[in-house]
């Protein structure tokens, strides 16, 4: 997968095509992410010990990972990413468009 958790995205097709938001939780095994505020869907909760409150909720359910594409932080643009390989041998993703780390 090109995304992990913690980074923003843009929604590139569906009902939510061009909206930006942060992945919460990423599912490799699935192939799929949860962006925050995106692709929101109504959960009717049911009160479930004394005092507790029950009602309808607003949760963010998963989307294929490959309709979302990763934003550069600093040329704000959506992009693919690069692997460079550093002298001390650890990996760190590039921004193909700016070259800059991300």
């Amino acid at each position: 997968m090109n995304v992990r958790s913690d980074d923003t995205v843009i929604v590139l097709s569906g009902k939510d095509k061009g909206k930006q938001g942060k992945v919460l939780r990423a599912m490799p095994a699935e192939g799929k992410v949860i962006v925050e505020g995106v692709n929101v869907a109504k959960k009717h909760k049911k009160p479930r010990k004394q005092g507790e409150q029950g009602g309808i909720i607003k949760m963010e359910t998963p989307i294929y990972a490959s309709k979302v594409m990763r934003v550069c932080p600093k040329c704000s643009k959506p992009t693919r990413h690069a692997v460079k390989v550093l002298e001390d041998g650890s990996k760190v993703r590039v921004c193909k468009k700016c070259g800059e780390t991300i």
